[in-house]
């Protein structure tokens, strides 16, 4: 069989950590780049030189039935990451989240289903859930569309669903909790509040400070990717996974944290521009991912702290931090 595995969204955050660990597990890597016109591969520019020469990169676009069946052709496992992530701009461009993630999957999901793929790991999100109705949350909590943007990721992950049980489409989803590390979106608590410090700022303004997340660094959420994508399909195929550490923490907790660990003293303050509308705000994510671990074996191997560590010594790198503009930060 081949080796070569394709990813969508290969260019993003956590597309390019699961680039790197495919190929360190000895796949060729076909990976999907949407194309712009700053000839950009996005983070994948930043990998080195060894891991991209077992990648061959797609300039296509999930919304295109043709580059989906282009990029689909011949792979022996899909990892379909692509989608608009951004929970502010889905109340402005909400038909556009619908076009990305739901039509965008359905586009997916036909060419696999039409080339026969062995295996099909589509991406969820934590924020389908909504707030928490029960702690912590299992595969069973109740889906609630408390955004645009979570309802879209539900539209999707029922279309995967429905190819599975009409088509026997050998689909599996993975649903991880808030993932953070280096290269993730500037959009996102971490990297705001880490590029800021590291620019010299002593004041932090963010969204609410009370709501509280289950925060997992990439590399764990790559290999749960990588994971679902060789295990067993009697073990895995047609179900639904979480993936988090089962630990919650509130957003200004955390960014009180990530200022200790910085030797920072920071002032922390709610910035009523970056709030939620009121009923659309999650107050309380925190995994409950037995489900993974029985099933498959999988475990985070690093803590927060570590993830944090790691994450923090990576934007202390100028060339990092230029790709930021601190101050700006959409929860």
């Amino acid at each position: 069989m081949s080796n070569v595995v394709a990813v969508t969204g290969a260019e993003g955050f956590i597309g390019s950590h699961l680039v790197e660990r495919l190929v360190a597990h000895g796949h060729r890597v076909r990976a999907m780049v949407l194309y712009n016109s700053f000839s950009s591969w996005g983070w994948l520019d930043s990998l080195p030189a060894e891991v991209m020469d077992q990648v061959d990169v797609v300039l296509g676009d999930v919304r295109d039935q043709a580059s989906a069946r282009e990029l689909v052709e011949g792979a022996e496992a899909v990892y379909h990451l692509a989608a608009l992530i951004a929970i502010p701009y889905s109340y402005r461009a909400p038909r556009s989240y619908v076009d990305t993630n739901v039509i965008g999957t359905l586009n997916i999901l036909d060419a696999v289903r039409a080339e026969q793929t062995p295996r099909l790991v589509h991406t969820s999100t934590s924020e389908t859930y909504g707030t928490a109705l029960t702690v912590p949350i299992s595969e069973a909590h109740p889906l609630q569309g408390q955004s645009p943007y979570a309802a879209s990721k539900i539209g999707a992950d029922k279309m995967v669903e429905s190819y599975h049980l009409s088509f026997d489409v050998p689909a599996v989803t993975l649903r991880p909790f808030n993932t953070f590390g280096p290269r993730q979106s500037a959009r996102a608590v971490i990297p705001t509040v880490v590029s800021q410090l590291a620019a010299g700022a002593t004041e932090l303004k963010l969204g609410a400070l009370d709501p509280t997340r289950d925060f997992l660094y990439v590399k764990d959420t790559a290999a749960a990717f990588h994971t679902l994508g060789t295990a067993p399909a009697s073990a895995v195929v047609g179900e639904l996974f979480n993936a988090g550490t089962g630990e919650e923490v509130s957003v200004g907790q955390l960014a009180a944290d990530i200022a200790r660990v910085m030797g920072v003293q920071a002032d922390i303050t709610e910035d009523a521009q970056r709030i939620r509308p009121k009923n659309s705000e999650v107050q309380r994510l925190v995994c409950d991912a037995a489900k993974l671990r029985e099933r498959t074996g999988w475990a985070p191997a690093y803590s927060r702290d570590e993830g944090l560590a790691e994450t923090i010594e990576w934007f202390r790198e100028p060339a990092n931090l230029a790709h930021y503009k601190p101050g700006i930060y959409t929860q």
